[in-house]
């Protein structure tokens, strides 16, 4: 099965593209070229005013446009891929570009599409979690989203940028069919189904080669097996040898030209070290991107489109209500009923200010954010009181006055960020916070704010309610406060295996540099988050795929529309799903697939399909999912290439990852 390629010159517009960027190459100077293959700083490409090619703009992202003043804050990426809807992705994209629109931006540097592969990486809350199908699918969103705005979407970071902790030196040893398998899905996806236009490579070595100058993955992989034609950036300041960067494959330095300058390159290229066409693809490359998106032919900035944007605070809203998780329910707590809650304590660090997004790059200056407490005083109405500290000293008791306490605890931008690892536990004395609280009241909802797992372990069984909001981004507080008192059904469901242990996690063994030789190797393989628990048989604390609502689902009538399938062909599934409770709920209906036997390895079963459907109270609706062999394969290393073996393969649709409720089989007959 040989992977699709989107190669430049298969249309007469690509063909006319082409002559465009050839034109424009032909005229320039030696010292033209190398200027335009290093970064203007800090945040954009050399203009070149003899040749009438402009300034080309860039923005940190993924969580909104965050360069030039406040702008829309996003709800995190592990929300997005929370709320498993890829429409709701594809129309965050499409207004995160009308923003960058606005501010004149070309280039928007997201998604990050790295694999959430511990808790602890300080950067996964921008990522899209531990699944690399469910990873694709949200990106391929995203990147068309973005892109279909006239912005260039950037994937990054590539790859295996799965830990913050010494990421300049620390290298991540993968082994190919791993690599391909699970870290480079979501790259290649946004390739061949999404043609974004860049990629950026991350700071770390991969397999002992720094990104930035690893010719296996940025020219063998990358620009010739999967037939990218776009342009490859450094992050910033991710480039450590300027001959070994421009002969790897990296097309563009950033933020400004450390390494790849005339004084490094010049004198390659005269002793043979670096060859002429070597810089002419990076330009041509850069050319390329610039005319298909329209640069040369039209302003960037569109006055018309408004800086701070009612269409935009709407899509974060929606991403937030549907990405925040509700992981338990006691006795059906939530949600609040108003004729019987008239008193609430909103308690903790998280409750106020609003924390919309983790530290770092991709962390955006709203005009206006909504706190938890805001979110809560502005639902809660004047029939109930709300009454609110940070902290257990002034309202413990307090807590026991009222009708129910809401606890917000977790993370923020100084405890979670990139450039460092958090740590599993929880920040200091928020624990006992939360112990204090639910001594005090029985009623105690505990809201989580991070990127991922928690240790929560502790005091779980003490809480009678547990909301997961991620950072769920400007509008966060408005979007929980509407599922605290119902007006919204909760739906979100974990991206990533919440573990009980830290112990129990598949990298347990391999994630940190334990005998300090700079090197990671990921002995995990493919069995990564749920596929590891499935494999060794372990219970997780809660399960990919796992989110309580506040109706019931049923599953019934699953069909195949056939036995067999062959190469080239396709294999329909359908299931209804019936609303079997009192209230309208959205659900996320999963499809998983397993290889019965393999010649190697395999997981017992992995994520091929998913849909996120709206059911009204007794409303059936039928889903459908096709599956043909590349939802069947896995990489074979000797070919380079995804293979589908023949055989048995069974099909199971659930509500999550261990909460299976339907299942068929089929017959693969391969070549």
């Amino acid at each position: 099965m040989n992977t699709e390629k989107l190669q430049a010159g298969d249309s007469s517009q690509d063909k006319k593209i082409e002559k465009r960027v050839e034109k424009i190459l032909s005229q320039m100077t030696l010292e033209e070229k190398i200027k335009m293959i290093g970064g203007k700083p800090n945040m954009s490409i050399f203009p070149n005013e003899r040749l009438g090619i402009p300034e080309i703009i860039m923005s940190d992202g993924p969580m909104g446009a965050r360069c030039y003043g406040p702008a829309t804050a996003f709800p995190a990426g592990i929300g997005l891929a929370a709320s498993w809807n890829v429409d709701l992705v594809g129309e965050m994209g499409r207004a995160m570009g009308r923003e960058c629109r606005a501010r004149g931006v070309h280039i928007l540097l997201g998604p990050g599409v790295n694999i959430y592969r511990t808790p602890m990486c300080g950067r996964n809350f921008e990522y899209f979690g531990e699944d690399p199908y469910l990873a694709s699918r949200t990106t391929v969103a995203f990147v068309q989203g973005v892109q279909e705005e006239g912005v260039v979407a950037t994937a990054k970071h590539f790859a295996a940028n799965n830990q913050e902790y010494d990421r300049h030196h620390t290298s991540s040893d993968v082994d190919e069919r791993t690599l391909h398998e699970v870290y480079l899905a979501a790259f290649r996806a946004a390739v061949t189904d999404a043609n974004v236009g860049a990629i950026m490579n991350s700071y770390n070595p991969l397999n002992g080669i720094h990104c930035s100058e690893n010719r296996h993955l940025l020219t063998e992989i990358l620009k010739e097996q999967w037939g990218f034609t776009g342009l490859v950036m450094s992050d910033w300041g991710s480039t450590y040898d300027g001959v070994a960067a421009a002969n790897g494959g990296l097309d563009l330095e950033m933020p400004f030209a450390s390494f790849m300058n005339a004084e490094a390159l010049i004198p390659a290229i005269r002793d043979g070290r670096v060859k002429m066409k070597t810089i002419d693809d990076k330009v041509r490359r850069i050319l390329r991107v610039i005319i298909r998106m329209g640069f040369l032919d039209r302003p960037q900035l569109v006055k018309s489109f408004p800086l701070y944007s009612a269409d935009s605070s709407r899509v974060a809203l929606e991403a937030a209500r549907e990405g925040i998780v509700l992981l338990k329910n006691e006795r059906n707590l939530l949600p609040l009923d108003r004729k019987k809650i008239k008193s609430i304590a909103v308690i903790g660090p998280t409750a106020h200010p609003a924390v919309p997004g983790g530290g770092g790059s991709s962390l955006v200056t709203p005009f206006r954010a909504v706190s938890i407490l805001d979110g809560i005083m502005h639902k809660a109405g004047k029939d109930i009181t709300v009454h609110y500290s940070p902290d257990i000293k002034r309202i413990q008791n307090l807590a026991a006055q009222c009708d129910a306490a809401i606890v917000c605890v977790g993370h923020n931008p100084a405890t979670e960020s990139e450039g460092f690892d958090r740590s599993f536990g929880l920040p200091e004395g928020q624990e006992d916070l939360i112990r204090a609280v639910t001594r005090a009241n029985p009623k105690t909802i505990v809201i989580v704010t991070a990127g991922g797992n928690v240790d929560i372990g502790a005091w779980l069984k003490h809480v009678p309610g547990l909301i997961h909001a991620w950072f769920p981004g400007q509008e966060g507080g408005a979007a929980i406060a509407e599922i605290l008192f119902g007006d919204v059904n909760p739906s979100g469901k974990l991206p990533a295996t919440f573990e009980k242990r830290w112990e129990d996690s598949a990298v347990y063994q391999s994630y940190y540099d334990e005998d300090k030789d700079k090197r990671v190797e990921y002995k995990e393989g493919v069995f990564i988050g749920y596929r590891h628990f499935d494999k060794y048989h372990k219970e997780p604390l809660f399960p990919f795929g796992f989110g309580l609502s506040y109706t019931k689902f049923r599953y019934s009538n699953l069909r195949l529309s056939g036995k067999t399938l062959k190469p080239g062909q396709s294999l329909k599934l359908s299931v209804d799903v019936t609303n079997t409770g009192r209230c309208e709920g959205k659900e996320a209906i999963q499809l998983y697939v397993r290889d019965v036997k393999a010649t190697v390895d395999r997981p017992v079963k992995e994520l091929k399909g998913f849909a996120k459907i709206s059911l009204r109270p007794r409303q059936k609706k039928t889903v459908r999912f096709t599956l043909d062999e590349s939802h069947l394969s896995f990489y074979h290393v000797a070919s380079k290439d995804f293979k589908a073996e023949s055989g048995e393969f069974e099909v199971l649709v659930g509500s999550s990852s261990r909460d299976i409720h339907l299942k068929g089989s089929f017959q693969y007959e391969g070549k």
